[in-house]
């Protein structure tokens, strides 16, 4: 039959995996780092991925394809327990961790490095003044708690700000362009989560170094799931 379907450009997909997260039905799957429409017959036709995709790599068309069965779709979400298994970056893990002995135990409190409030990029003005001259950290959100000495390793000597793209629901790379556009930021570090939906955090950072037309130090640094920094 001929009907109003989704349809994922792959060139436009950075992987954030909001589109998956946001699919009741389980119709969209993340594949070797992209968005994927993974059976014609999940997809309903009314686009609540579309809305949560931060390039608009998603729209409608209208082709041959399987009617919507709510019946498969059921089953579907049955074996994925209504958890977007499919997603890498929201499978279930779980750390065994050696609890210190109280002679290893730091007796001094460790003081936080953060310089300014508000942290999150949504909210952060484009013009504060703690941009003047500032070393600048883009941070995922869970950076800080998957990476123990988030503060005293990235966060020092930095205005740091903090988003999830997937969660927000939204393209940064605006923001961050008048923020390097606007102000002296004399370096740029990213620290983001190795799973997929950070992906779009390092996209929008490094399209609006590119945007801004500023020539900076910029680095990208990935901390696994268990709090390791990958190479």
């Amino acid at each position: 039959m001929i009907r109003k379907i989704i349809q994922i450009d792959e060139e436009k997909c950075n992987g954030c995996g909001a589109c998956a997260s946001a699919c009741h039905e389980g119709a969209i799957g993340m594949v070797n780092g992209k968005a994927k429409l993974l059976r014609d017959d999940y997809c309903d036709g009314l686009g609540d991925c579309l809305p949560a995709c931060p390039t608009n790599a998603i729209s409608f068309v209208e082709r041959e394809a399987a009617a919507y069965d709510a019946a498969a779709v059921a089953e579907h979400q049955k074996k994925r327990g209504q958890v977007h298994a499919d997603c890498p970056g929201s499978r279930m893990r779980e750390f065994n961790r050696e609890q210190p002995c109280h002679t290893q135990t730091e007796s001094v409190a460790m003081q936080s490095e953060l310089r300014q409030w508000p942290c999150q990029i949504k909210l952060v003005p484009v013009n504060a003044p703690y941009f003047k001259g500032a070393k600048l950290l883009v941070a995922a959100d869970c950076t800080a708690y998957a990476y123990a000495n988030m503060h005293r390793d990235f966060m020092r000597g930095k205005v740091t700000i903090v988003g999830c793209p997937k969660l927000d629901h939204v393209d940064y790379s605006e923001k961050l362009t008048q923020i390097l556009k606007e102000n002296d930021i004399q370096s740029l570090t990213i620290v983001r989560m190795e799973v997929p939906c950070c992906g779009g955090l390092e996209m929008a950072a490094k399209t609006a170094l590119q945007n801004s037309g500023k020539f900076i130090p910029w680095q990208v640094v990935t901390i696994s799931v268990d709090g390791k920094i990958l190479d």
